[in-house]
């Protein structure tokens, strides 16, 4: 065949050095954009909780008198709490309990306290920052978080809010190591905006270096949710409070009642709260940013039965929010912490072995029954990972299973994470 050149056999028909040049151009682009905006997860554990006590009664010894509390709540429904998990789960708890029962601590000035005479919310404000500082002198016995829930952002209440947090820091003599403060009732992203201004004020007053106070937003509006322009509020609020913001928290009852669902039907289990707490946990991925769980205002008190019946409502709400990855929730009463902690290690140390033994496997690289993509490995690493840092089993146990699974080895694995879409 005349005037057509049959190609060599090592011809290589590619791209032009031009468009070569134009698409790393614009992947540059892309790539830094990523790494900035979804860095991964935070390399400090996850609190299992966050408690709240009101302003009125927190104290220096709280930490240890909702321990004690629950230890005899445990007591008086030892056959109950048989029901819910083995005798070595339940021994694991009450250990916890009798040596630092709670994680993450906030002293309530809001909903869980009220509104009272500005005198007496200032006492209460610098009793608060008071406590926040004997907390941290009492470590490891006290919560490794720890700060105040402030009034909101909105015109009538936020002159209020921002004094108290104010006098709190004052108090406290600074901000505390492991403070961090709730923003309730988000409506709108410029409500971080201006969150942020006040952070870098206080910073500049305390002669604290940019970036030290951090806090988390509370969806317990739906307009956290969807915005009236039809974007996820909460998705905007986490970029632009990066890396201020550690958290965001879903609020049960109040976005349960904005939706306008009836207070009998109020519960994390509700499609309403699923829907939020999926956005949330969507919006979230891949930030550092935690997602929490919110409450339940059922608490074990009264006779055998009401407490029994409590007590596995609870229990039964921390598993179902595990099982959907949300691996932070609010207590609100001694007798959560019970439950609490046999759930999460419950269910840490029933996944452990199975996760160990496959981890083991994709070190090896050796096949079995299922095959181990690397993203599935950086997810089986942080089972190991969560277990261990919530006691629920020592990097021993784990050892045992899976001599391959070192801590520097898991630890090198999670880190992954933030590039699991290359």
């Amino acid at each position: 065949m005349t005037g057509v050149s049959e190609p060599r056999p090592d011809a290589h028909r590619g791209l032009r050095a031009d468009t070569r040049s134009a698409v790393e151009t614009i992947l540059n682009d892309v790539d830094a954009d990523l790494d900035r905006l979804f860095p991964g997860d935070d390399a400090v554990s996850q609190p299992i909780h966050t408690v709240y006590v009101s302003a009125a009664d927190a104290e220096a010894g709280t930490p240890a008198t909702w321990g004690v509390e629950a230890l005899a709540i445990a007591d008086a429904a030892a056959a109950s709490l048989g029901g819910l998990a083995t005798a070595e789960v339940i021994d694991l708890a009450r250990a916890r309990l009798r040596s630092n029962p709670i994680v993450d601590l906030r002293i309530d000035l809001e909903d869980g306290y009220g509104r009272r005479p500005d005198a007496v919310e200032d006492a209460d404000a610098r009793r608060a920052g008071e406590t926040l500082a004997a907390w941290v002198a009492d470590r490891p016995h006290t919560p490794r978080v720890a700060g105040i829930r402030a009034k909101g952002l909105g015109a009538l209440e936020r002159a209020r809010g921002i004094r108290t947090l104010e006098l709190v820091l004052d108090a406290a003599g600074g901000v505390p190591d492991g403070f961090v403060f709730t923003v309730p009732k988000l409506r709108d992203v410029r409500q971080v905006d201006a969150v942020n201004l006040i952070c870098a004020d206080l910073e500049r007053v305390h002669g604290i270096s940019d970036g030290t106070l951090r806090y988390e937003l509370q969806v317990e509006i739906p307009q956290a949710v969807l915005g009236a322009d039809g974007r996820a509020t909460v998705a905007e609020a986490i970029h632009r409070g990066r890396p201020r913001i550690s958290g965001v928290h879903y609020g049960t009852y109040d976005y349960s009642a904005a939706c306008g669902i009836v207070s009998a039907q109020q519960s994390l289990a509700h499609p309403a709260a699923d829907h939020a707490k999926s956005v949330m946990q969507v919006a979230a991925a891949q930030t550092g940013v935690w997602v929490s769980d919110g409450s339940t205002q059922v608490v074990p008190v009264g006779d055998p039965d009401q407490v029994a019946a409590a007590l596995s409502r609870h229990h039964a709400l921390v598993t179902r929010s595990l099982e959907r990855g949300f691996y932070q929730g609010w207590d609100m009463h001694p007798g959560h912490l019970i439950t609490r902690w046999m759930a999460v290690i419950g269910f840490f140390r029933t996944a452990m072995p199975t996760a160990a033994a496959r981890l083991q496997a994709y070190f090896e690289r050796s096949s079995g029954e299922v095959m181990d993509e690397p993203a599935t490995a950086m997810s089986l690493a942080l089972v190991v990972g969560r277990g261990v840092a919530a006691g629920a089993f020592t990097p021993d146990e784990v050892a045992a299973i899976a001599p391959l699974c070192t801590p520097a080895r898991l630890a090198e694995l999670r880190s992954q994470g933030g590039a699991l879409a290359d």
